[in-house]
């Protein structure tokens, strides 16, 4: 397998000549175990200073570039994310975790502003719109989901010829990413999804997916003495089940096989016509793009530039011995990092392309780069006041340390006990923690923001902990499904050393959590006002009447007659009486 420092030599020479053209794309795919497969999909474009100027666009949207400008934003990071990444199974995160967002929406953003109330009225500016645009609560993140980050996030682009820039962080952990972001996301590529790589992307296979992640990155590149440039580039990442993802769409719900199509181990006492024992496969599973996603890459995208080496490719990171097939007439791509293990096509222009991966017995077994650093994250206690968070990271190398920055962005109905906060290293009595921010909450203001420096020997096991409060919120604060709980962001983690081999950092992000908080019985305030209802509308209707009504007596009547009302009534019942009887004799 590919090791990760040729992926790392791979990304450095396609960079620079994708950063050169105007449009390019690649898709890399990655087998997994446990019969998954990691399939990058990267799109840059690039529009010079001068073309923003006149309004002249050609690659890059104008509708996102104008929002942009609006909002006074030079660098810009959106991230819509679902699922976990099991680092333990899968390895490295792709992209180092640099193109990775916590579950929901994250959003960050470096602004111009001349002070803070400007800058965060231009991110209210930027978030409003951004959710027009991409069909996303953003508009939702206020200034209590709003954090300004001091160490965890450094800019990527170059800033040079921009002053006073703020950073502002916003989450929505509670977001649910579906295809209606997906549209927007694939309207803003030059071919929409009719041609290129794009056209794999469906919202049935990428939500289907055991994880995915979209991320829209916009920055400002700059050469040495030259002009600069304003790059965007798109990425979607999903871990798809080879078998899940090879089930046919008139097949939606999985059915197992009948029993004489299994392979049964028949050395098992219990065999018989009717219980098996399935196999357990050696082989690597077969797939190929069709299979995968439903239709084969409609052929290059027109509007790409065929002059870099890695643009408008398809790359495979597999042991050598993998058979490929090819269904298309395009070109093999020669490796240009002396590695047999990376294979990348070029996709042929007005045709379909599909890769084909035969079911093979292989020799040589996946091998993945093992991550820096692993994290986990969770609530602990038990009631309805108050709770802990512990936070546990773990350092697998035996002889680097590893200095990180750890962010926490917490609602403000989760306050936090600044002086419980404990970071503990296992068979260390030294700290960790090298430098401390922390901004309290403010009820229904702001949030709790919290960033830790800290350094992890070789390893070791880093645990810190912290308790908290919950808040009781107002009635009308409660969202429907109260009872569910409410999202915490995941954390964020920034590798300081060992550093990139880019500027786009290493991160890591641990799981959300999901806060119970005191819930009322929300059918009481409806039996309060039917019972208040029911109580004014006796004592208002006995006041009317006493107010309204006219009391006499009988006897005080004078057109009543002899008798007063009582004889009034006789009467006229006589008379009827009379009227029938005449009726009968008649008969």
């Amino acid at each position: 397998m590919l090791s990760f420092l040729a992926l790392l030599l791979l990304h450095a020479l396609i960079a620079p000549a994708l950063a050169a053209s105007d449009y390019s794309e690649r898709l890399l795919l990655r087998p997994l175990p446990q019969n998954a497969l990691l399939a990058s999909f990267n799109f840059r474009s690039n529009e010079s200073s001068t073309a923003f100027e006149q309004q002249n666009f050609r690659y890059f949207p104008r509708s996102l570039a104008q929002i942009l400008q609006h909002a006074g934003t030079k660098e810009l990071h959106l991230r819509f994310s679902l699922g976990r990444w099991d680092a333990e199974s899968w390895g490295q995160r792709p992209w180092n975790g640099a193109r990775e967002g916590g579950t929901g929406v994250e959003l960050w953003a470096w602004v111009e502003a001349q002070d803070q109330e400007e800058a965060f009225a231009r991110w209210l500016s930027l978030t409003n719109t951004l959710s027009g645009l991409f069909c996303a609560s953003l508009n939702f993140i206020d200034a209590t989901k709003t954090i300004r980050p001091v160490m965890t996030f450094q800019p990527e682009g170059d800033h040079q010829n921009s002053s006073h820039l703020h950073l502002l962080h916003g989450t929505l952990p509670h977001e649910v990413v579906c295809t209606e972001n997906l549209t927007p996301f694939l309207k803003l590529l030059p071919c929409k999804g009719k041609a290129g790589i794009s056209s794999l992307l469906d919202g049935h296979k990428l939500f289907d997916a055991s994880w995915q992640t979209m991320a829209i990155d916009v920055v400002p590149v700059c050469a040495e003495g030259g002009e600069c440039v304003l790059e965007m580039e798109q990425t979607v990442d999903m871990v798809l089940d080879i078998d899940r993802s090879k089930r046919p769409r008139d097949n939606p719900i999985p059915r197992p096989l009948p029993i004489e199509e299994i392979e049964c181990d028949t050395s098992k006492p219990y065999n018989a016509h009717d219980t098996c024992y399935p196999i357990h496969k050696t082989t690597e599973p077969g797939f190929s793009l069709a299979d995968l996603y439903g239709r084969p890459i409609k052929g290059a995208c027109p509007l790409t530039d065929d002059e870099g080496e890695g643009a408008n490719t398809v790359c495979i990171n597999t042991p050598p011995e993998r058979t490929i097939d090819i269904k298309t007439d395009g070109a093999y791509v020669e490796n240009k990092l002396q590695s047999d293990t990376l294979r990348c096509y070029k996709l042929p222009t007005g045709s379909d392309f599909d890769l084909v991966l035969p079911e093979q017995q292989m020799t040589t077994g996946l091998v993945h780069q093992e991550p820096p650093l692993s994290a986990a994250r969770h609530i602990n206690g038990h009631g309805q006041e108050h709770g802990s968070v512990q936070a546990v990271i773990k350092n697998p190398s035996p002889t680097d340390s590893v200095e990180f920055v750890y962010l926490e962005s917490l609602p403000w109905f989760m306050k936090p006990y600044i002086h419980t906060l404990r970071a503990r290293v296992s068979g260390s009595s030294e700290s960790p923690i090298k430098e401390t921010y922390y901004r309290p909450a403010v009820d229904r203001a702001r949030g709790t923001h919290l960033e830790l420096r800290m350094v992890i020997p070789p390893s070791s096991t880093l645990t810190v902990t912290y308790d908290f409060e919950k808040a009781i919120l107002r009635y009308t604060e409660y969202p429907p499904d109260a009872n569910r709980g409410f999202d915490v962001a995941p954390a964020v983690i920034r590798l300081i050393s060992p550093a990139s081999a880019d500027n786009k950092g290493i991160y890591l992000r641990t799981t959300s959590l999901l806060l119970p908080l005191p819930t009322p019985d929300f059918s009481m305030p409806y039996n309060v006002i039917i019972l208040t209802s029911t109580v004014m509308a006796l004592g208002f209707g006995n006041i009317f009447n006493l107010l309204v009504r006219r009391f006499v007596g009988a006897d005080e009547v004078p057109t009543l007659g002899a008798g007063g009302l009582k004889g009034l009534i006789r009467g006229r019942v006589e008379r009827l009486r009379a009227r029938f009887a005449a009726k009968r004799k008649a008969t």
